[in-house]
């Protein structure tokens, strides 16, 4: 089955945000990416509110329970226990741990699966009592003892942090080692019966190679690249490119 693809709110939301003003609407474009083929809406609600807000969570829950009910709710961010909280009220499909400090301006790295075993075993177990499917940021280099150690903390998915990929936009040269990097994390994870997403800097242009040696990943969640393109074709004619480029007849 091809990758799935979960539209990531967040940079709609950052525009909205700039001014005390209901558009663009996080809401009305998330509609337009679920009606145009997206599986899913992905938001990352940090501490200071500065894109999606918590307010919007119930929302985005209500749009896809009362219109797109086959499609999934993945909240992605540190799990404190404020963060916990919006997730039980949330009630998403998914949950994405990343580990992040709260001042950085996106995700950059994955989580270090040997010293923060019991910290995310724990808080694992307590997002799968809630019924959540929980996936783990993971760096893509290849550690198939790291992933012995991210199935220990009992999660269902890893989620490999694409930055390093996409960032080869301009040096297309160094893209190989790092895609082989990325396979090989995803070899070592589907060995071990976690499921594989990818997320960070995917674009239309470096996904069809990332999908091609990476054939079982389950889900991409792709928002500033998306965003960015939605500007040029729209919204609707953008999601339909980027689930070409996962490998899905749209």
């Amino acid at each position: 089955m091809p990758a799935k693809l979960s539209v990531n709110l967040n940079a709609i939301a950052m525009l909205r945000n700039r001014r005390d003003l209901p558009w663009p609407s996080v809401e009305g474009l998330g509609r337009i990416a679920l009606q145009a083929g997206a599986s899913g809406l992905t938001v990352h609600p940090r501490p200071d509110q500065r894109h999606i807000r918590f307010s919007d969570l119930p929302v985005i829950r209500n749009l896809i329970d009362d219109e797109f009910p086959e499609a999934e709710f993945n909240i992605e961010g540190y799990p404190t226990e404020e963060f916990l909280e919006l997730c039980a009220k949330a009630q998403p499909e998914q949950v994405t741990l990343v580990p992040d400090d709260p001042s950085q301006a996106t995700s950059d790295h994955g989580w270090d699966f040997r010293k923060h075993q019991a910290f995310l075993t724990d808080v694992v177990g307590r997002l799968k009592k809630m019924g959540f499917r929980v996936s783990l940021f993971a760096d893509g280099d290849g550690d198939a003892e790291a992933m012995k150690a991210a199935k220990a903390t009992g999660a269902d998915r890893i989620e490999l942090y694409t930055g390093p990929y996409g960032g080869c936009y301009d040096a297309p040269e160094r893209a190989g080692p790092i895609l082989e990097g990325l396979g090989k994390t995803a070899d070592a994870a589907l060995a071990l019966g976690l499921a594989v997403n990818g997320g960070h800097d995917l674009t239309v242009d470096n996904l069809p190679a990332l999908v091609k040696r990476i054939p079982d990943l389950a889900e991409v969640s792709i928002g500033h690249g998306l965003t960015a393109d939605a500007l040029e074709y729209g919204m609707a004619e953008t999601v339909r490119r980027f689930c070409r480029a996962c490998g899905q007849k749209i």
